[in-house]
């Protein structure tokens, strides 16, 4: 039975493989080049200093997807605006992990004061991950046209949104 449970350093090189499968597969994510075991350890220490969750989800030991909160962009303003990134491997695809996952990245974003999350969505192509934000109560904002260009085409990004506890009706402070 599937697990989820905070990341740990011992997870960056299953994170990595994950995620390093969607660079090169995938248009849920705009990167090119896959980052390096390094690129990721970083990444997941900026999450977690911001006090932001990045989880994984595993069975019998093996990490099969990960999930994380951040800021939605750096300035300080944002800090109750988080954007989630959810990768689950290909060989687990299809099996509700990422649902499982993203209700409790939601959950915990909640608990670390986080007021709305924000998807940002590689390719309007991308159905699978549009689906599954649309299950967890996202709404659509927009779709922003052919905004990346990568395997020889131009792709979309499709915003969504989800209000978090009191959302934008108290002050956060």
């Amino acid at each position: 039975m599937p697990i989820i449970r905070p990341s740990t350093d011992g997870d960056i090189a299953a994170i990595t493989a994950i995620y390093a499968h969607h660079v090169l597969q995938g248009t849920g994510t705009f990167e090119i080049e896959p980052p390096t075991e390094a690129d990721m350890a970083g990444r997941r220490a900026d999450v977690l200093a911001r006090n932001l969750p990045w989880l994984v989800i595993e069975d019998g030991g093996q990490v099969l997807g990960f999930a994380y909160a951040n800021w939605f962009k750096p300035r300080p303003a944002y800090r109750f605006s988080a954007e989630d990134s959810i990768y689950i491997a290909d060989s687990a695809c299809g099996q509700g992990l990422g649902r499982q996952l993203l209700a409790a990245l939601a959950t915990q974003a909640e608990a670390a004061g986080v007021r709305k999350l924000l998807a940002v969505i590689g390719d309007s192509a991308n159905t699978g991950s549009i689906g599954l934000h649309r299950a967890l109560g996202f709404t659509d904002v927009g779709v922003m046209r052919s905004v990346g260009w990568k395997f020889g085409a131009w792709r979309d990004i499709v915003l969504m949104e989800k209000p978090l506890g009191a959302g934008d009706t108290t002050s956060p402070e």
